[in-house]
Protein backbone atom coordinates (compact mmCIF):
# COMPACT_ATOMS: atom_id res chain seq x y z
CA UNK A 1 0.00 0.00 0.00
CA UNK A 2 0.90 3.65 -1.05
CA UNK A 3 -0.58 6.83 0.76
CA UNK A 4 -0.05 9.96 -0.72
CA UNK A 5 -0.28 12.90 1.51
CA UNK A 6 -0.60 15.85 -0.45
CA UNK A 7 -2.84 18.08 -2.86
CA UNK A 8 -6.16 18.16 -5.17
CA UNK A 9 -7.14 20.79 -7.54
CA UNK A 10 -9.28 21.13 -10.12
CA UNK A 11 -7.33 22.42 -13.20
CA UNK A 12 -8.19 25.17 -15.91
CA UNK A 13 -6.55 24.67 -18.86
CA UNK A 14 -6.46 26.97 -22.11
CA UNK A 15 -4.22 26.64 -25.04
CA UNK A 16 -2.66 28.95 -26.72
CA UNK A 17 -0.24 29.34 -29.56
CA UNK A 18 2.73 31.08 -27.29
CA UNK A 19 2.97 31.66 -23.89
CA UNK A 20 3.02 35.07 -23.04
CA UNK A 21 5.56 36.99 -22.16
CA UNK A 22 5.53 39.45 -18.83
CA UNK A 23 2.46 42.09 -19.31
CA UNK A 24 1.20 40.60 -22.37
CA UNK A 25 -2.11 39.05 -23.48
CA UNK A 26 -2.76 36.10 -25.73
CA UNK A 27 -6.00 34.83 -27.28
CA UNK A 28 -6.61 30.74 -26.77
CA UNK A 29 -9.10 28.42 -27.51
CA UNK A 30 -12.14 27.65 -25.02
CA UNK A 31 -10.55 26.57 -21.74
CA UNK A 32 -11.09 22.85 -20.36
CA UNK A 33 -11.51 21.48 -16.72
CA UNK A 34 -9.46 18.41 -15.74
CA UNK A 35 -9.11 16.92 -12.23
CA UNK A 36 -5.74 17.20 -10.80
CA UNK A 37 -3.57 18.28 -8.35
CA UNK A 38 0.02 17.33 -7.59
CA UNK A 39 -1.09 14.88 -4.59
CA UNK A 40 -3.57 13.81 -6.86
CA UNK A 41 -2.52 13.01 -9.96
CA UNK A 42 0.15 11.02 -7.90
CA UNK A 43 -2.45 8.58 -6.51
CA UNK A 44 -3.90 8.36 -9.93
CA UNK A 45 -0.94 7.52 -11.74
CA UNK A 46 -0.54 4.71 -9.19
CA UNK A 47 -3.69 2.96 -9.49
CA UNK A 48 -3.96 3.00 -13.63
CA UNK A 49 -0.79 1.23 -12.80
CA UNK A 50 -2.11 -1.01 -11.06
CA UNK A 51 -1.06 0.13 -7.25
CA UNK A 52 -3.27 0.06 -4.16
CA UNK A 53 -3.15 3.51 -3.08
CA UNK A 54 -4.63 5.84 -0.35
CA UNK A 55 -5.13 9.57 -0.20
CA UNK A 56 -4.90 11.99 2.20
CA UNK A 57 -5.75 15.79 1.92
CA UNK A 58 -8.66 18.37 1.55
CA UNK A 59 -11.05 19.63 -0.61
CA UNK A 60 -13.59 22.20 -0.52
CA UNK A 61 -17.23 22.11 -0.36
CA UNK A 62 -18.14 23.22 -3.20
CA UNK A 63 -18.51 21.19 -6.92
CA UNK A 64 -15.00 20.96 -7.76
CA UNK A 65 -14.48 19.10 -4.02
CA UNK A 66 -17.27 16.20 -4.54
CA UNK A 67 -15.42 16.00 -8.26
CA UNK A 68 -12.51 15.43 -7.53
CA UNK A 69 -13.08 13.07 -4.13
CA UNK A 70 -15.66 10.91 -6.53
CA UNK A 71 -13.08 11.00 -9.50
CA UNK A 72 -10.21 9.77 -7.60
CA UNK A 73 -12.68 6.91 -6.17
CA UNK A 74 -13.64 5.89 -9.34
CA UNK A 75 -9.77 5.43 -10.42
CA UNK A 76 -10.05 3.01 -7.54
CA UNK A 77 -8.20 5.33 -5.18
CA UNK A 78 -8.76 4.75 -1.40
CA UNK A 79 -10.58 8.11 -0.22
CA UNK A 80 -11.49 7.45 3.16
CA UNK A 81 -8.66 10.50 4.54
CA UNK A 82 -9.96 13.43 1.89
CA UNK A 83 -11.48 15.67 3.89
CA UNK A 84 -14.22 18.42 3.14
CA UNK A 85 -13.62 21.93 4.59
CA UNK A 86 -15.54 25.45 3.88
CA UNK A 87 -14.52 27.25 0.90
CA UNK A 88 -12.98 26.67 -2.44
CA UNK A 89 -11.10 23.70 -3.45
CA UNK A 90 -7.65 24.35 -5.00
CA UNK A 91 -7.63 25.39 -8.26
CA UNK A 92 -5.07 25.31 -11.25
CA UNK A 93 -4.66 27.94 -14.09
CA UNK A 94 -2.54 26.39 -16.75
CA UNK A 95 -1.34 27.17 -20.21
CA UNK A 96 -0.40 25.42 -22.97
CA UNK A 97 1.70 25.92 -26.18
CA UNK A 98 1.37 24.08 -29.02
CA UNK A 99 4.85 22.60 -27.87
CA UNK A 100 3.57 21.04 -24.66
CA UNK A 101 5.43 23.39 -22.54
CA UNK A 102 3.30 25.21 -19.41
CA UNK A 103 2.80 27.86 -17.12
CA UNK A 104 1.05 26.94 -13.99
CA UNK A 105 -0.44 29.10 -10.99
CA UNK A 106 -2.30 27.40 -8.17
CA UNK A 107 -4.75 28.97 -6.10
CA UNK A 108 -4.44 26.94 -2.98
CA UNK A 109 -8.19 26.69 -1.36
CA UNK A 110 -8.63 23.56 0.63
CA UNK A 111 -5.20 22.33 0.36
CA UNK A 112 -3.65 25.46 2.77
CA UNK A 113 -5.72 23.71 5.37
CA UNK A 114 -4.76 20.81 5.62
CA UNK A 115 -2.58 20.97 8.93
CA UNK A 116 -0.84 18.39 10.68
CA UNK A 117 -3.64 17.48 13.01
CA UNK A 118 -4.89 15.87 10.07
CA UNK A 119 -2.89 13.20 9.81
CA UNK A 120 -4.79 10.19 11.64
CA UNK A 121 -1.81 7.49 12.51
CA UNK A 122 -4.33 5.05 11.09
CA UNK A 123 -3.88 6.25 7.87
CA UNK A 124 -0.50 5.21 7.69
CA UNK A 125 -0.67 1.91 9.07
CA UNK A 126 0.51 -1.16 6.55
CA UNK A 127 2.02 1.75 4.18
CA UNK A 128 5.40 0.96 2.44
CA UNK A 129 5.95 4.15 1.19
CA UNK A 130 4.74 7.39 1.57
CA UNK A 131 4.88 9.72 -1.22
CA UNK A 132 4.57 13.50 -0.18
CA UNK A 133 5.07 17.06 -2.31
CA UNK A 134 4.90 20.60 -1.52
CA UNK A 135 1.45 22.09 -2.35
CA UNK A 136 0.49 21.42 1.35
CA UNK A 137 1.89 23.66 4.38
CA UNK A 138 5.11 22.16 5.02
CA UNK A 139 4.83 21.49 8.78
CA UNK A 140 2.24 18.95 7.58
CA UNK A 141 4.36 17.11 4.82
CA UNK A 142 6.94 17.14 7.97
CA UNK A 143 4.50 15.28 9.99
CA UNK A 144 3.41 12.87 7.39
CA UNK A 145 7.25 12.41 7.14
CA UNK A 146 7.49 11.68 10.91
CA UNK A 147 4.66 9.14 11.01
CA UNK A 148 5.52 7.53 8.09
CA UNK A 149 9.01 6.77 9.31
CA UNK A 150 7.61 5.77 12.48
CA UNK A 151 5.20 3.44 10.55
CA UNK A 152 7.99 1.81 8.66
CA UNK A 153 7.86 2.80 5.43
CA UNK A 154 9.90 4.65 3.11
CA UNK A 155 9.66 8.13 2.70
CA UNK A 156 9.56 9.78 -1.24
CA UNK A 157 9.61 13.47 -1.41
CA UNK A 158 8.43 15.08 -5.02
CA UNK A 159 9.76 18.60 -3.68
CA UNK A 160 7.51 20.05 -6.22
CA UNK A 161 6.86 23.50 -5.97
CA UNK A 162 10.12 24.53 -5.46
CA UNK A 163 10.53 25.73 -1.59
CA UNK A 164 12.98 25.83 0.97
CA UNK A 165 13.39 22.51 2.91
CA UNK A 166 14.15 22.92 6.52
CA UNK A 167 17.04 19.60 6.93
CA UNK A 168 14.42 18.15 9.17
CA UNK A 169 12.43 16.87 6.21
CA UNK A 170 16.09 16.47 4.49
CA UNK A 171 16.83 14.01 7.09
CA UNK A 172 13.61 12.41 6.93
CA UNK A 173 13.41 11.43 3.64
CA UNK A 174 14.98 8.24 1.61
CA UNK A 175 14.38 9.40 -1.38
CA UNK A 176 14.46 13.03 -2.57
CA UNK A 177 12.97 13.90 -6.31
CA UNK A 178 13.07 16.97 -8.34
CA UNK A 179 13.57 18.57 -11.86
CA UNK A 180 16.34 20.70 -12.70
CA UNK A 181 14.86 24.06 -11.83
CA UNK A 182 13.42 22.78 -8.12
CA UNK A 183 17.46 21.19 -7.76
CA UNK A 184 19.04 24.51 -8.98
CA UNK A 185 16.78 26.50 -5.94
CA UNK A 186 17.24 23.97 -3.68
CA UNK A 187 20.81 23.93 -4.30
CA UNK A 188 21.03 27.59 -4.86
CA UNK A 189 22.89 26.92 -8.73
CA UNK A 190 22.20 27.40 -11.43
CA UNK A 191 20.02 25.03 -13.60
CA UNK A 192 22.29 21.98 -15.06
CA UNK A 193 22.64 21.95 -19.11
CA UNK A 194 23.66 18.18 -19.48
CA UNK A 195 23.06 15.20 -17.81
CA UNK A 196 26.41 15.70 -16.54
CA UNK A 197 26.09 18.58 -14.78
CA UNK A 198 22.30 17.63 -13.70
CA UNK A 199 24.24 14.41 -11.90
CA UNK A 200 26.76 16.56 -10.54
CA UNK A 201 24.11 18.86 -8.54
CA UNK A 202 22.56 15.63 -7.60
CA UNK A 203 25.55 14.65 -6.08
CA UNK A 204 25.40 18.36 -4.24
CA UNK A 205 21.89 17.60 -2.93
CA UNK A 206 22.51 14.26 -1.06
CA UNK A 207 25.03 16.53 0.62
CA UNK A 208 22.09 18.00 2.29
CA UNK A 209 19.97 14.90 2.81
CA UNK A 210 22.53 12.06 3.26
CA UNK A 211 20.39 8.98 3.50
CA UNK A 212 18.40 9.69 0.47
CA UNK A 213 18.96 8.71 -3.04
CA UNK A 214 18.60 11.80 -5.48
CA UNK A 215 16.52 11.64 -8.82
CA UNK A 216 16.73 14.54 -11.00
CA UNK A 217 14.46 14.65 -13.89
CA UNK A 218 15.51 16.62 -17.33
CA UNK A 219 12.63 16.41 -19.41
CA UNK A 220 13.51 15.23 -22.78
CA UNK A 221 17.31 14.43 -21.45
CA UNK A 222 15.53 12.07 -19.27
CA UNK A 223 16.38 11.77 -15.64
CA UNK A 224 19.46 10.83 -13.34
CA UNK A 225 20.31 9.47 -9.93
CA UNK A 226 23.22 9.66 -7.33
CA UNK A 227 22.91 7.15 -4.15
CA UNK A 228 24.56 4.11 -3.70
CA UNK A 229 24.43 4.03 -7.36
CA UNK A 230 24.36 6.54 -9.95
CA UNK A 231 23.48 7.12 -13.66
CA UNK A 232 21.39 8.82 -16.24
CA UNK A 233 18.51 7.07 -18.12
CA UNK A 234 17.79 8.83 -21.38
CA UNK A 235 14.12 10.12 -22.02
CA UNK A 236 12.11 7.37 -24.19
CA UNK A 237 11.15 9.46 -27.49
CA UNK A 238 7.66 10.48 -27.90
CA UNK A 239 5.80 13.26 -29.09
CA UNK A 240 5.03 15.75 -26.67
CA UNK A 241 1.77 17.25 -26.57
CA UNK A 242 1.36 18.62 -23.20
CA UNK A 243 3.83 18.04 -20.41
CA UNK A 244 1.49 19.21 -17.66
CA UNK A 245 1.51 15.64 -15.69
CA UNK A 246 4.84 13.91 -16.58
CA UNK A 247 6.16 14.71 -13.33
CA UNK A 248 3.71 13.23 -11.38
CA UNK A 249 3.51 10.08 -13.56
CA UNK A 250 6.77 9.50 -13.49
CA UNK A 251 7.35 10.26 -9.36
CA UNK A 252 3.77 7.59 -9.12
CA UNK A 253 5.46 5.10 -10.63
CA UNK A 254 8.86 5.45 -9.11
CA UNK A 255 6.72 5.49 -5.81
CA UNK A 256 5.17 1.78 -7.05
CA UNK A 257 8.17 0.73 -8.88
CA UNK A 258 10.34 0.88 -4.88
CA UNK A 259 6.57 -0.21 -3.62
CA UNK A 260 6.53 -3.56 -5.66
CA UNK A 261 10.17 -4.15 -4.56
CA UNK A 262 11.94 -3.09 -7.96
CA UNK A 263 15.76 -2.03 -8.01
CA UNK A 264 16.33 1.46 -8.41
CA UNK A 265 17.71 1.24 -12.02
CA UNK A 266 14.02 -0.62 -12.69
CA UNK A 267 12.11 1.15 -10.75
CA UNK A 268 13.74 4.58 -12.57
CA UNK A 269 13.15 3.13 -15.65
CA UNK A 270 9.37 2.21 -15.29
CA UNK A 271 8.89 5.96 -14.46
CA UNK A 272 11.07 7.25 -17.16
CA UNK A 273 8.62 5.54 -19.41
CA UNK A 274 5.57 6.50 -17.35
CA UNK A 275 5.99 9.83 -17.57
CA UNK A 276 6.83 10.11 -21.13
CA UNK A 277 3.70 8.39 -22.35
CA UNK A 278 2.05 11.07 -20.00
CA UNK A 279 3.58 14.04 -22.43
CA UNK A 280 1.43 12.43 -25.51
CA UNK A 281 -1.83 13.33 -24.20
CA UNK A 282 -3.26 16.66 -22.82
CA UNK A 283 -4.77 16.50 -19.46
CA UNK A 284 -2.89 16.13 -15.76
CA UNK A 285 -5.02 13.06 -14.91
CA UNK A 286 -6.44 12.36 -18.12
CA UNK A 287 -2.88 11.90 -19.49
CA UNK A 288 -1.90 9.48 -16.88
CA UNK A 289 -1.28 6.11 -18.98
CA UNK A 290 -1.43 2.75 -18.04
CA UNK A 291 0.20 -0.50 -16.70
CA UNK A 292 -0.72 -2.05 -19.95
CA UNK A 293 1.36 1.36 -21.70
CA UNK A 294 3.93 1.16 -20.08
CA UNK A 295 4.90 -2.10 -20.45
CA UNK A 296 4.22 -1.95 -24.02
CA UNK A 297 6.80 0.89 -24.20
CA UNK A 298 9.30 -0.97 -22.47
CA UNK A 299 9.54 -4.02 -24.09
CA UNK A 300 9.16 -2.60 -27.64
CA UNK A 301 5.35 -4.09 -28.06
Amino acid sequence: MILVVGSLNMDLVLRVKRLPRPGETVLGEDYETHPGGKGANQAVAIARLGGKVRMLGRVGEDPFGQALKSGLAQEGVDVTWVLETPGPSGTAFILVDPEGQNQIAVAPGANARLVPEDLPITAFQGVGVVLLQLEIPLETVVRAATLGRKAGARILLNAAPAHALPSEILQSVDLLLVNEVEAAQLAEASPPRTPEEALALARQLRGRAPQAQVVLTLGAQGAVWSGTEEGHFPAFPVRAVDTTAAGDAFAGALALGLAEGQNMRAALRFANAAGALATTRPGAQPSLPFRDEVEALLFGR
